[in-house]
């Protein structure tokens, strides 16, 4: 009986940590952010509760358009990270040698050796009008003056993908070092081409990687602050911005709490979507990976 509550109580010191820094960190700062959103100022320090915010943003066709436009595009990112990442973490995993592997996913932890400001700020010395491809494009003669390349679409989507790709890279070679090399051989030797052993094997096996990738990508995209403002500049249209410029430039605290709300929930919906259309469940892609 005292070995089963010492044990019981062991249990319980080494998940209080974990209990107190979800709790303290994300469950009550997300209900803080929730009673914000529901505030509605009528005077001066003067607050009556309900659903006039989210009616606003509802009726702001920017705010809106601004949110689809997040969504869509760290669609695309998600979309291009997987199909950069699936390559590299299926060498990583099932092609690559023992002794490499370690170095290989060591390269692929540099970028996070340091910040999303150095990061982002090393793509506008590269692309920048008098950046280095600039120069080096007048300097061989394929352009004839520098040209431009921040500020767009394209140069935020490739930061984005730069920064969250390893995030893809990671599930996925967790997911395929446990494929049995046997199944490869089994699906060859029944005549399955290089194609048909990718799709009837190699995906479906590693579809809880991809979906676990995904999640994280997506989320981490959509919740960009920093690289979509310093890349796409006075162009760029993320809803982070939209968050942060109702917090501090207009001090409406009730309005960006109630965009970060609608940023979780529509994020989620994206989600939960995406499970459904690939037939996964997050508890089993999360104990799978």
């Amino acid at each position: 009986m005292m070995g089963r509550d010492a044990g019981r109580l062991s249990l319980i010191l080494l998940f209080m940590p974990f209990a107190l820094w979800i709790g303290l960190l994300i469950v009550l700062p997300q209900l803080g952010i929730g009673y914000v959103s529901l505030r509605e100022k009528v005077g001066i320090n003067q607050y009556e509760f309900g659903f006039k915010n989210y009616a606003d943003f509802i009726s702001e066709p920017i705010y809106r358009n601004t949110l689809l436009r997040t969504a869509w595009m760290s669609i695309l990112v998600t979309a291009l990270a997987l199909i950069a990442g699936f390559p590299v973490a299926y060498y990583i995993a099932k092609i690559a040698k023992t002794r490499s592997r370690a170095a290989l996913f060591l390269m692929c932890l540099i970028p996070l050796w340091v910040s999303d400001l150095v990061r982002a700020y090393g793509w506008i010395v590269l692309l920048r009008e008098t950046g280095v491809i600039s120069t080096a494009l007048v300097s061989i003669g394929l352009i004839s003056q520098p040209i431009e390349m921040l500020y767009t679409d394209m140069t935020v989507i490739i930061g984005l993908v730069y920064t969250v790709i390893l995030f893809m890279i990671v599930p996925l070679v967790s997911t395929l070092q446990g494929m049995d090399d046997a199944l490869l051989e089994a699906g060859y030797n029944l005549g399955g081409s290089r194609f048909t052993v990718f799709r009837r094997i190699i995906v479906p096996y590693a579809m809880p990687g991809i979906v676990a990738g995904s999640i994280i990508t997506f989320m981490l995209t959509a919740g960009s602050y920093l690289t979509p403002v310093l890349l796409g500049g006075k162009n760029s249209s993320w809803f982070t911005e939209q968050i942060y410029n109702q917090f501090i430039t207009r001090y409406n605290w009730e309005a960006g709490a109630t965009f970060g709300v609608l940023l979780l929930l529509f994020t989620s919906l994206v989600v939960w979507l995406g499970l459904l259309l690939t037939g996964q469940s997050l508890a089993t892609t999360v104990a799978k990976d």
